[in-house]
């Protein structure tokens, strides 16, 4: 649905997003992560044809975005960091304004209304925007994007400023357009891109650095990948029995970490899986397990190796 080939963005000498390339498929809710100045916005920007790439190549349902941007344009739906609101409009003013300025085909009062019900904002249709909460005014933003029922929505920052209640409302509003669109979702707060991305993409100082699941992406940046357990046992004979895993590389016994109850971190040889193992072998001896889990990195983690040296000046 979306393509990016070796996209660059230039002011002067300073290159604001250098020579990436990654791919959105149909359906896909993908998070673009990065610092602030990473170059986020910078190629949501060049995306939704509001600048000029410098060199390289970007398309939309096959529409190459800068060679025909209007045709380009009529597959996306676009919320900046700063939506585009007329404070002293009514919502219905907007909408209906937004409606025409995109020239629309759609039955109009029946769209609005069918994307108003969508958004969750019926109850506040004919009040002005500017008497209405950020977070009212973020769906009001989300309703114009949607206005033509485009393929593609690109939202950048669509939760900043927001509490936390009206966070996880945008949120969960996302999730739900996800099943719809193609969705990208510009932040740089990773709490946001594991809540609702299946697939993330990592820029900084305006290149590509990581591309995957987070889950893939915490896999491979793990140096050593142990289990860590927590059993209420008789410590000795849980360590023999643990000993006696399959694959086994390495046990070490972390001590007791409540009354009664002992942590072990197990090692095993690449690409083994010994959960259900150790399940069923403390289960028929009755030792309850009380926890357990990996130690891969977790998303902030990925982040923070990715995205941890000093960055640079002039980058959006």
């Amino acid at each position: 649905m979306i393509e990016v080939k070796n996209l660059s963005k230039r002011y002067g000498k300073n290159y604001a997003v250098e020579d990436i390339s990654f791919s959105v498929k149909e359906g896909e809710i993908l998070g673009f992560l990065g610092p602030n100045g990473a170059g986020k916005s910078t190629t949501m920007n060049m995306l939704t044809g509001y600048i000029s790439a410098t060199s390289g190549s970007a398309s939309v349902a096959g529409i190459d975005i800068l060679e025909n941007p209007i045709e380009a344009k009529k597959h996306i739906g676009y919320l900046p960091e700063l939506p585009p609101l007329y404070l002293d409009m009514t919502v219905k003013d907007y909408l209906d304004f937004a409606y025409s300025l995109k020239k629309v085909s759609l039955p109009k009062r029946a769209h609005i209304q069918e994307i108003c019900g969508l958004v969750k904002i019926e109850d506040v249709y004919g009040r002005l925007i500017g008497n209405l909460s950020k977070g009212y005014r973020q769906r009001v933003g989300v309703a114009q994007a949607l206005l033509g029922n485009p393929d593609v929505l690109i939202l950048d920052e669509p939760t900043v400023g927001l509490d936390p209640k009206q966070i996880i409302e945008i949120r969960n509003l996302i999730k739900h357009l996800g099943k719809g669109h193609t969705v990208i979702l510009s932040s740089h707060i990773l709490t946001e891109v594991q809540a609702v991305c299946e697939r993330v993409v990592v820029i900084n100082n305006g290149q590509i650095v990581a591309d995957g699941t987070p889950d893939d992406l915490s896999t491979a940046m793990t140096a050593d990948h142990k289990l860590i357990i927590r059993v209420a046992g008789p410590s000795e004979d849980v360590y023999k029995m643990l000993s006696k895993l399959p694959h086994l590389v390495e046990i070490t016994r972390n001590g007791q970490k409540e009354p009664g109850v002992f942590e072990y971190s197990i090692e095993t040889e690449a690409g083994t899986d010994i959960r259900k193992e150790i399940f069923n072998r403390l289960s028929d001896r009755h030792w309850p397990l009380m926890a357990m889990r990996t130690n891969d990195l977790t998303l902030e983690d990925v982040f923070l190796q990715l995205t941890g040296e000093k960055q640079m000046g002039g980058r959006r």
